[in-house]
């Protein structure tokens, strides 16, 4: 958040987080956790506070909870008050540096305790074929290198490279560069190609991990709304005629968090539109393992544009187990060689045994697939026949793919997601997704839980 610029009450409530277990008291836990986001810098000097009412509403607390929590910020000499200019955050010394401080979209991503029914994520446990492979694991002779591959184990390369090519997008090793999951891909892009200040055109919901990282970035947004049948074309030409983006970030299948996936003819003319203005385009293909129509995975924008102005995302984590942190990126081999060196200040390669597992699991990547998907669509099925039953006024689309629910809860979701944190369950409101904040009735359900986890967190909401 820039220095001066308001701090809107969705955005401070994801970054408080538990912030109810702190201090006995919930004035002193408010204030305390607010005065320690603003010195570790997470909150900027300067920034201006929702007022009292709002935040009040966000948090599902009373207004004079808050009152009080800001009397107690300004007597700590954190928070000055002026007519007219609201309620102003105040650090003596204040951190510097080039990069927006985060905004809390990957919250729910840092570990909760044994008893919270974690509802926050899509993330899907492992696979037991992970098991096996990590049982028939031999480094051989990696033991007798030095073990740093910045592009990646050169083994891995062609394994990725191989299963794009019979995805239908013929691919060499050249073109990939393995990273440490698809988030750090995202997050080199946002780095990298992108400068602060460039416009990056998204969706509108998407992938709140993006979201973090362009904003960290300093990029200034453009959102496209997706519709039901996904991504407006006709808004993204409006968008490509009236600005010059520096990229559009988009998942055409399995869409994060709707669960849509472009039909041929959707994908086709959206890949017009691109191709049209000449646009670097990234596509996330993050979840597209986990289309759930049987019709399989999707032929690749990258397939339908030129490519060097194409750049694709993919993961293991979202098909084999989110423990396994590899991703990679696919490109024109010259931007992917600008990429590797970028990378190389980050680290000096992905751990060489998560390398040779996702080597060895990706000749089982029809295996996996079907698994993942037969495992969904029965959890799905369970999942929307006790929603039905028990939240009928929630309504929502089936998804295509993915692992989540995009609901209209018909509610403030934020102050949903608070009063049930305070009673161990842990929900993902939908301004997360949002680049504005927005869908503040929208909520991200994952389905994949087994049902009896579900029934427990909706009677501890009821309760």
């Amino acid at each position: 958040m820039a220095d001066g610029l308001r701090v809107e009450a969705a955005t401070l409530a994801r970054l408080l987080g538990e912030w109810t277990g702190s201090a006995p008291a919930l004035p002193h836990a408010l204030a305390g956790s607010i005065g320690e986001l603003l010195t570790v810098g997470v909150l900027a000097d300067r920034a201006v506070l929702p007022s009292q009412r709002v935040l009040a509403a966000a948090l599902g607390v009373s207004r004079g909870t808050v009152a009080e929590a800001y009397d107690i910020l300004r007597a700590n000499e954190q928070l000055l008050t002026r007519r007219g200019a609201g309620s102003q955050l105040r650090r003596p010394r204040p951190l510097t540096g080039t990069s927006s401080p985060s905004d809390g979209r990957l919250a729910s991503f840092t570990g909760h305790g044994s008893s919270a029914v974690d509802l926050s994520s899509g993330a899907l446990p492992g696979l037991p074929m992970v098991h096996e492979a990590i049982a028939r694991l031999d480094l051989g002779a990696e033991l007798g290198t030095d073990g740093y591959h910045p592009a990646g184990l050169p083994r891995l390369r062609a394994a990725i490279a191989a299963q794009h090519t019979a995805d239908g997008l013929p691919t060499d090793a050249g073109q990939i560069l393995v990273t440490n999951g698809s988030q750090q891909a995202v997050w080199l892009l946002a780095h990298t190609i992108v400068d602060p200040g460039d416009e990056v055109v998204v969706e509108e919901p998407t992938y709140r991990g993006a979201l973090e990282a362009f904003r960290s970035g300093g990029a200034s947004l453009l959102a496209v709304p997706v519709r039901d049948d996904g991504l407006d074309p006709h808004l993204l030409d409006r968008h490509l005629t009236r600005h010059r983006p520096r990229l559009v970030y988009c998942q055409p299948a399995a869409h994060n968090p709707t669960g849509i996936t472009l039909s041929s003819g959707a994908r086709r003319a959206l890949a017009d539109v691109l191709d049209r203005h000449g646009v670097l385009t990234v596509e996330d293909t993050s979840s597209a393992d986990l289309v759930l129509d049987g019709r399989g995975r999707r032929t690749a924008l990258a397939h339908l544009l030129p490519a060097d102005r194409t750049l694709s995302v993919g993961t293991t984590s979202k098909l084999l187990w989110g423990g396994l942190r590899i991703g990679w990126l696919r490109g024109d081999p010259a931007l992917v060689a600008r990429l590797t060196e970028a990378k190389k200040a980050i680290d000096l390669g992905a751990a060489v045994i998560d390398q040779l597992l996702a080597a060895d699991l990706l000749s089982r990547t029809a295996e996996a697939r079907e698994r993942r998907r037969a495992t969904l669509l029965d959890r799905l099925a369970r999942t929307e026949e006790i929603l039905r039953g028990r939240r009928p006024g929630w309504t929502w689309r089936t998804p295509a793919g993915g692992t989540g629910l995009w609901i209209d809860a018909g509610e403030d979701t934020l102050a949903l997601a608070e009063r049930a944190r305070r009673h161990d369950v842990l929900l993902a409101a939908g301004p997360a997704f949002s680049a504005f904040n927005g869908f503040g009735h929208h909520l991200r359900l994952p389905f994949w839980h087994p049902a009896e986890r579900l029934l427990e967190a909706l009677d501890r909401l009821d309760r």
